[in-house]
């Protein structure tokens, strides 16, 4: 059995060459990942349409990917990328913020809604997504990664490039410092 980045690989030669399927493969495994980095950087309302933006760019200029190999990182690359230029665009790092901090709020929807433990569940994940928000890079990803996108840790050392070491040390260290922070009277 070919491994799964053995399989990357091949799309993209596949995509390169330009096979449409071989992309939409290529998109099916990685949407999650681009979705994920783009959540840790952009504005949560702009993330759908950047992640169609990432592999738009990505289909347009596949023909120019040097290393089939390292198609992941690639992406990334490039929704790193998206997620800046539209953080510039909006004149701000994020929209949604830690509380607190000298240059950061949080934004919640206060409107009025019949589903009450509804709404607290979304507020406590806007806590959440904001105190990942606001970690250092390398945690952040991989968090979200695991903890908002569903992936392993296998998972994302294959999709992101990294060493299985490298995620494993990046989510002990960021859940560590995550659960500090969302503690009461936690770090800003």
């Amino acid at each position: 059995m070919q491994p799964a980045g053995g399989a990357d690989a091949e799309w993209a030669r596949a995509a390169r060459a330009g096979d449409r399927d071989a992309f939409a493969r290529l998109y099916e495994r990685f949407a999650p990942v681009v979705h994920g980095v783009l959540l840790c950087h952009a504005s949560e309302t702009d993330v759908r349409d950047l992640v169609q933006d990432v592999f738009l760019s990505a289909l347009r200029s596949i023909r120019v990917l040097e290393e089939p190999e390292r198609v992941g990182a690639w992406l990334l690359s490039i929704a790193r990328n998206r997620a800046r230029d539209a953080s510039r665009r909006a004149g701000t790092r994020s929209e949604l913020r830690l509380a607190g901090d000298d240059d950061t709020e949080i934004a919640v929807d206060r409107s009025p809604s019949p589903n009450r433990a509804g709404d607290d569940d979304a507020a406590e994940a806007r806590r959440a997504l904001a105190a990942i928000r606001a970690l250092p890079e390398a945690y952040r990803e991989t968090l979200t990664l695991r903890l908002v996108e569903g992936l392993s840790g296998p998972d994302i050392a294959e999709r992101t490039g990294l060493t299985p070491g490298s995620v494993r040390v990046n989510l002990h260290r960021g859940m560590k410092l995550l659960r500090e922070r969302l503690q009461p009277g936690g770090a800003a």
